[in-house]
């Protein structure tokens, strides 16, 4: 890879930004002071310092963040706050080109991965897949025998065919988990709906092999992930 392209990627500088970096001998490639733009490096191997800090390449990145209510999950919009600028402003040193997988409502929070790997964006995305997604859910009322047996078949919410089989883990009152593996449009609100339910609150808690941990990730923050981390990869 070419040394300007690489360093963009770790998101030192723009291009333009970066040549100037060399220009002025503040890059060092393996602790030998930079200055060609077009030098060939092995971005696998080599390893960079500005100002003091060392740069290693990953060709792809993962996070996990706790995803709060007011933003709305997607890569930019021209009215509303986003999750990637809630994300690039608490990690601004991450790399570019990041998205969310899936998304949450703007009043839905809990556990959202952010990659640049699409391969695994898609297969945890993938109805072929059936990777599971499990939800905290606050009600406006009890659930019923009957309506946790209606949940767990099928129901219809207005798309023909009914909702694929759920789990849900209810110990009375207000509040259970449900955990599916579709992703349709407002999906848990819209099941929920069918059997005569509102949802007040909605919290994803996991996602396939992720699961949320509050005490580790609060809301509005983050940790970083390996590949290691995805069995479903």
């Amino acid at each position: 890879m070419r040394l300007d392209k690489l360093l963009v990627e770790l998101n030192i500088g723009t291009r333009s930004e970066v040549k100037a970096l060399l220009k002025k001998g503040l890059i060092f490639v393996d602790g030998e002071k930079a200055s060609k733009p077009e030098q060939k490096v092995d971005e696998n191997t080599v390893e960079i310092t500005y100002q003091g800090k060392k740069y290693t390449y990953k060709k792809f990145s993962y996070y996990v963040i706790n995803k709060p209510k007011g933003v709305i999950t997607a890569t930019e919009d021209a009215h509303e706050r986003t999750i990637m600028d809630l994300f690039y402003s608490i990690c601004p040193d991450a790399p570019k080109g990041l998205s969310p997988v899936g998304r949450l409502d703007k009043d839905t929070t809990g556990l959202l991965l952010i990659t640049n790997d699409g391969q695994l964006a898609h297969n945890m995305l993938s109805p072929k897949k059936h990777v599971d997604k499990t939800y905290y859910v606050e009600l406006d009322g009890e659930l019923s025998k009957e309506d946790i047996a209606a949940l767990e078949s099928g129901v219809h919410i207005g798309e023909g065919d009914l909702t694929a089989p759920a789990t849900v883990k209810y110990e009375g009152g207000k509040s259970c988990y449900i955990t599916i593996h579709e992703g349709k449009f407002h999906q848990v609100k819209r099941m929920f709906f069918a059997v005569g339910r509102q949802v007040l609150e909605l919290k994803r808690t996991a996602f396939g092999p992720l699961v949320l941990d509050e005490d580790e990730i609060p809301e509005g923050h983050f940790i970083t992930l390996n590949s290691e981390s995805f069995s479903c990869k």
